[in-house]
C-alpha cells in the first residue's frame, strides 16, 4: 500500500474517531472508544479493512506521531541552533568571570577558578531497561530532532520501530558510551568557552586552569540491583573499556599537536596497549586459571596502564607552557577533560539493594537482628559502631572474589580491585537502593574499612520508598550519631544523596513524590547545619526518568532542572553555607537522545550550565508561603495513589494484559516470568511489576495513574488556592506540567473501554444479539474465559475510585488538556485488534492435554495476550511439517507424505493471529511516540 493509500485509510478511521468522539456515545456501550472500536472490528469482519491496510493505518499513525515527538524533543531543549547554544555557553563564561568573590571584592582569577575547578553537576548514564526502539530509529529521532525536521514527511516508512531483540549489556554498554563520548565533547566545548574568557581577563595566567563544573558519570554495567546477570568479570571488563575510551580519546586529541607534545603522545600509547592487553586477558566467568592469567597483566602492566590521571600532570604543564599560542589552547582542553573523569570515559557508580548489606553483617558479624524492626534498632546500631571500633582492613585478590559468595562484599572488593589497579584517584558511587536504616550505611563503611578503600568510595542512600522519603532525615541522623560516619564525612567532604523517582512515583504519585523529595533535603540541610557539618559538598542525585511516569519534567530541559532542583532549595542551602553538587539521570534510549547528536549533546551541555550558575536568591514564590495547604494537597494526592496500589482491582488492571502490551525493552531479568509451560503468573500486587513496565502498561492503558490519581481529591479540597497557584506560582505550575501532560495522554473512556473488554457479561450480551452460531459460540467461549479470570468485578470498582477522582479534577482545572483523536484511534485499533485475536482463538481445534498444556490454559494464555507462549505451545500440538529425511528409501513402497497435516491451522489461525500480535505491539510504538518516551 502506498503512503497516499494508507494516509487516506488513517483519515477515514480519524473520521470516524472524531464522529464517535463528537457523539460521545452509543445505545450499547456509552462510550465512543467501544463504538469506535466496534466500527473497526466490523470492518475488519466484513472484509471492508484488511490486516494489511491496518497496519498501514497504524504505521501512518505512528510516523505522524514520530515527527511530532522529534518535533517536541528539538524544542526540549531549546532549540540546536549552533550560534544560540554557543552564545549561551559564552553568557555561562561572563556571569562567572564577573562574579565577585565572597567578601564582595571585585572578580579575580583566582576566584574564577575556585568556582570552576569544583564539579557542580553530573550527568548520570544509566541502564534502565528503556530501550524500545529499534536502534536506527532512535538514531532518526535523534537527527530529526537535530535539524528541527520532525514534520518532514520526507523519511523513510519503517515496517516496524520495535527492537528485533532486547538489547545485551554490552549493547546497552556501547549506546550508552556512545552518548558519554558526545557528552565529552560538548563539555570540551564549554570548556574551550571558558578559557577563552580566562585568557581574555587574564592572559598570564589563565593556562594553569582546569575546568570541571560539568562532569559525566556511569553505572551501565556496574548496576547489581535487582540483577545476578552482571559477574564481577563484567563490571572489570566494561570498566577497563571505560579507561580505553579515555585514554583513546586523549591520544586523538594530542596526536595532531606533536612534535611539542611527542612525550606525552608515547605515554598514551604505551598505556593504551597495556590497557588493550588487560581487556583482552579479562575473563568471561569464574574459571581460576583464566582469573589468575587476568590477574598477572592487570597488575603486571598496571603502572604502563596509568592507574592516576595525576601521573599526567606535570607533562600536560610542561607542553602547554612549550606550546606555540595556537596549540596552548586545544592542549589545555585536553587536559581539562581527561583530568575531570580520570582514567575513565566517565565516572563510575555502582548499585546493590541494602538487604545484600544486611547480609554481609549477618555472615561475618553474626548480626541476626533485622533493622526493619524499630525495637532492635538500637541494638543494631551498637553493634555496629563495636565493629567499627575495631574494624582492620585485609588484603584480597582475586582468588579472594572467585571465594566469596556474598554479594555485597564481592562487589565491594570488584571496587577495591578497580581502585587498586585501574584508578587509584577517582571516587566510585557505592549507591544502595532502599535504604531505610542508618545501620544500612555504617555497615557499609564498615564493608569499606574491612577493604581499605573507605576513603576512595562515596556510600550513598537511595531514598525512593515512601518511608525513606519520610524518615530520610531520621536515617541521616542515626548514621551521624556514630562519630565513625561524621569522621567519614569530614575525610571525604562530601555527602552524597540518590532520590528515586520509581518507586515512589507509583506508590504515592509522581506529584506527592517530588514534595516529598524537597522536603526532606530541606530536613537533610537543617540536619547538617545542627551538627555543624556546613563545611562538607551535599551530592544531590535525582534518578528520575524521561517520562512523566519516571520524574523528569515534560516541556522543557531548563524546566526539569528548576523541577528537580527548586530556586528555593538552593538559596536554602547556600544561606546554610552549604555546598551542592546535583546530579541527574539520563536513563536508557530515551535519556541517551538527549546525547543523541553533536548539537543535541551542545545544548544539553549548555543548559546544564547555565542552570549550576544561575543566580539563587530565596525564592518567594507563594507556594511557599503557605505551607499548609502545600502539605495537605501533595499528601492527599499520595493517600488517594497509595489507596488506589491497595485496590485489588488495580493489580487485575496491571496484570491483565497490560505485561503482553510491550517489549522486553533492557538486558534487566523480567521480575515476572514462569518456566511452567501450564502457568500464567498473575500479578496480586503492583510491586511484583518492576517500576518502568508498570508506567509502561499505564501509558499503554491510556490512563496515567501514577501521575494524576488524587490530584482530583486535592484540588477539590482547595478549589481557589489550586486555581490561584497554577497561575502565580513557578514551582506549583511546574509540578501541574506533568499532569497537563498525564492528561494529555489519559482518557476514562479508553480506560473504561479496556475494563469492558474483560466483562463476561459484555460478551454474553454480544452472544444474546449475535444470528451467527459460530460467532455466538465464540462469544461465549470468551464469556467462560473471563469469568474463570475474574477481572471484572474488581476492576470495575476500582474503575469507580478513578473516574470519581477524575471527575473532581475536570471541575476543578476545567482548562486542563485532553487526549487527542489521533491517540484515540491508536486505543480503539488495538482493542478491536485484541478482540480479532481473541476470536481467532475460538476456531483453534480440539486437542488431548499435552505437558498440563490444555484448552483452559490456552484460553487463559490468549486473554492475557501472551501469544508467542501460546503459538509456541500450539506448534508442538498442531506441527506445520512433520520433520524431514521423508524422501529417503524404507525398502517397501511407500504410503501417502502427510507431512503438512496442519496447513491450514497456521495459514488461517496461528498465523494471523501472531501478525495481529505484532500489530498490538506496533500500536504501542505509536502511543509511545504520543506520550514522549517508555515507562
Amino acid at each position: 500500500m502506498t503512503e497516499t493509500t494508507s494516509h487516506d485509510a488513517a483519515e477515514m478511521l480519524l473520521d470516524l474517531a472524531r464522529q464517535a468522539v463528537a457523539d460521545g456515545h452509543d445505545s450499547s456501550s456509552g462510550n465512543p472508544v467501544i463504538t469506535l472500536a466496534r466500527r473497526i472490528g466490523r470492518r475488519i469482519t466484513s472484509g471492508d479493512l484488511s490486516t494489511e491496510t491496518l497496519e498501514d493505518v497504524v504505521r501512518h499513525l505512528r510516523d505522524e506521531a514520530f515527527r511530532a515527538r522529534a518535533h517536541r524533543l528539538h524544542a526540549y531543549v531549546d532549540g540546536t541552533d549552533d550560534a544560540i547554544v554557543a552564545e549561551r555557553m559564552r553568557a555561562v563564561a561572563r556571569t562567572v568571570a564577573d562574579d565577585p568573590a565572597p567578601d564582595g571584592t571585585a572578580a579575580s582569577f583566582g576566584h574564577f577558578r575556585r568556582t570552576l575547578e569544583r564539579s557542580r553537576f553530573a550527568a548520570v548514564f544509566t541502564a534502565h531497561p528503556t530501550f524500545a526502539l529499534a536502534n536506527p530509529v532512535y538514531e532518526r529521532l535523534a537527527a530529526m530532532a537535530s535539524n528541527d525536521t520532525g514534520q518532514d514527511a520526507a523519511f523513510p516508512v519503517l515496517a516496524t520501530h520495535r527492537r528485533a531483540a532486547p538489547p545485551t549489556l554490552d549493547e546497552e554498554f556501547a549506546l550508552a558510551t556512545a552518548a558519554i563520548l558526545r557528552g565529552r565533547n560538548a563539555l570540551d566545548r564549554l570548556t574551550r568557552i571558558l578559557l577563552d574568557e580566562a585568557q581574555a581577563r587574564w592572559p598570564r595566567e589563565w593556562s594553569v586552569l582546569s575546568p570541571r563544573p560539568v562532569i559525566l558519570t556511569s553505572w551501565v554495567g556496574y548496576d547489581t540491583d535487582g540483577r545476578t546477570d552482571i559477574g564481577w568479570w563484567d563490571t572489570i571488563r566494561l570498566r577497563l573499556r571505560m579507561k580505553h575510551l579515555q585514554l583513546t580519546r586523549l591520544q586523538d586529541q594530542v596526536a595532531p599537536l606533536r612534535p611539542i607534545a611527542d612525550g606525552l603522545h608515547e605515554r598514551i600509547a604505551c598505556a593504551l596497549g597495556a590497557v588493550s592487553a588487560q581487556i583482552d586477558a579479562c575473563p568471561t566467568g569464574p574459571d581460576p586459571e583464566a582469573v589468575a592469567a587476568f590477574a598477572a597483566v592487570l597488575i603486571g602492566r598496571r603502572d604502563e596502564a596509568i592507574s592516576r590521571a595525576s601521573d599526567l600532570a606535570s607533562s600536560f604543564q610542561e607542553a602547554i607552557d612549550t606550546a606555540a599560542p595556537e596549540h596552548r589552547m586545544a592542549l589545555a582542553v585536553a587536559r581539562a577533560g581527561f583530568m575531570a573523569h580520570g582514567m575513565a570515559a566517565a565516572h563510575t557508580h555502582v548499585r546493590l539493594n541494602s538487604t545484600q548489606i544486611h547480609n554481609v553483617a549477618r555472615q561475618r558479624l553474626g548480626i541476626e537482628d533485622s533493622p526493619e524492626m524499630p525495637s532492635q534498632r538500637r541494638g543494631l546500631l551498637t553493634r555496629i559502631n563495636e565493629a567499627l571500633d575495631r574494624v582492620e582492613p585485609v588484603e584480597v585478590d582475586f582468588g579472594s572474589l572467585l571465594a566469596e559468595q556474598a554479594t555485597a562484599a564481592r562487589l565491594m572488593m570488584t571496587v577495591r580491585q578497580i581502585v587498586r589497579h585501574i584508578d587509584r584517584e577517582s571516587p566510585i558511587r557505592f549507591l544502595i537502593a532502599e535504604t531505610e536504616s542508618g545501620y544500612t550505611l555504617l555497615t557499609a563503611l564498615w564493608l569499606a574499612k574491612t577493604f581499605g578503600i573507605d576513603e576512595q568510595i562515596e556510600i550513598s542512600p537511595l531514598f525512593e520508598t515512601q518511608e525513606a522519603l519520610e524518615n530520610g532525615a531520621h536515617i541521616i541522623e542515626e548514621a551521624l550519631h556514630s562519630p565513625h560516619w561524621r569522621d567519614y564525612l569530614r575525610r571525604t567532604g562530601k555527602l552524597s544523596l540518590q532520590f528515586g523517582y520509581s518507586d515512589s512515583g507509583r506508590y504515592v504519585g509522581q506529584l506527592a513524590a517530588t514534595y516529598l523529595i524537597e522536603r526532606l533535603r530541606l530536613k537533610i540541610c537543617d540536619l547538617l547545619r545542627r551538627w555543624d557539618l556546613t563545611d562538607i559538598e551535599v551530592i544531590l542525585f535525582d534518578t528520575h526518568g524521561e517520562s512523566i511516569g519516571r520524574g523528569a519534567h515534560p516541556f522543557r530541559l531548563a524546566d526539569r532542572f528548576d523541577y528537580l532542583s527548586p530556586l528555593h532549595a538552593r538559596a536554602v542551602f547556600a544561606g546554610a553555607g552549604l555546598r551542592i553538587r546535583e546530579e541527574a539521570a539520563f536513563q536508557g534510549g530515551d535519556g541517551y537522545l538527549l546525547f543523541g547528536t553533536q548539537a543535541l549533546a551542545d545544548a544539553t551541555v549548555s543548559i546544564i550550565a547555565s542552570h549550576i550558575f544561575a543566580p539563587t536568591p530565596l525564592d518567594r514564590d507563594p507556594v511557599y508561603d503557605e505551607p499548609d495547604f502545600s502539605a495537605d494537597f501533595f499528601s492527599t494526592i499520595g493517600a488517594g495513589m497509595a489507596g488506589l496500589v491497595e485496590d485489588p482491582g488495580y493489580a487485575a488492571l496491571l496484570g491483565a494484559f497490560g505485561p503482553s502490551l510491550i517489549d522486553k525493552t533492557g538486558s534487566r531479568p523480567s521480575a515476572r516470568q514462569s518456566d511452567a509451560a501450564a502457568a500464567t503468573t498473575r500479578i496480586s500486587h503492583p510491586s511484583q511489576l518492576r517500576a518502568i513496565p508498570n508506567n509502561a502498561i499505564l501509558q499503554q492503558l491510556g490512563w496515567c495513574a501514577n501521575t494524576i490519581q488524587g490530584l482530583g481529591s486535592a484540588a477539590a479540597r482547595h478549589p481557589e488556592t489550586f486555581e490561584e497557584f497554577l497561575t502565580k506560582s513557578p514551582r506549583f505550575r511546574r509540578a501541574l506540567d506533568f499532569a497537563s501532560h498525564a492528561l494529555a495522554h489519559s482518557d476514562d473512556t479508553v480506560l473504561r473501554a479496556v475494563i469492558y473488554m474483560l466483562d463476561p457479561d459484555m460478551w454474553l450480551a454480544r452472544a444474546t444479539a449475535e444470528a451467527d452460531p459460530a460467532r455466538r459460540d465464540a462469544f461465549l467461549a470468551l464469556m467462560n474465559g473471563l469469568e474463570r479470570l475474574n477481572f471484572w468485578a474488581s476492576t470495575q470498582a476500582m474503575f469507580r475510585r478513578i473516574q470519581s477522582d477524575h471527575l473532581a479534577l475536570r471541575k476543578a482545572w476545567q482548562h486542563a488538556p485532553g487526549m487527542q483523536p489521533e491517540e484515540m484511534l491508536l486505543h480503539a485499533i488495538r482493542i478491536a485488534t485484541i478482540e480479532q485475536i481473541w476470536l481467532l482463538s475460538t476456531r483453534i481445534p480440539y486437542f488431548a492435554p499435552r505437558n498440563a498444556f490444555t484448552r483452559d490454559v490456552l484460553t487463559v494464555r490468549v486473554l492475557c495476550l501472551e501469544i508467542p507462549a501460546a503459538l509456541r505451545e500450539l506448534e508442538h500440538i498442531f506441527p506445520y511439517a512433520t520433520g524431514s529425511g521423508l524422501d529417503l528409501d524404507f525398502h517397501e513402497a511407500h504410503g501417502p507424505r502427510n507431512d503438512s497435516a496442519y496447513v491450514r491451522e497456521h495459514t488461517e489461525i496461528f498465523d494471523p493471529m501472531l501478525r495481529l500480535f505484532n500489530l498490538v505491539r506496533e500500536t504501542g510504538m505509536a502511543v509511545m511516540h504520543h506520550v514522549g518516551a517508555f515507562g
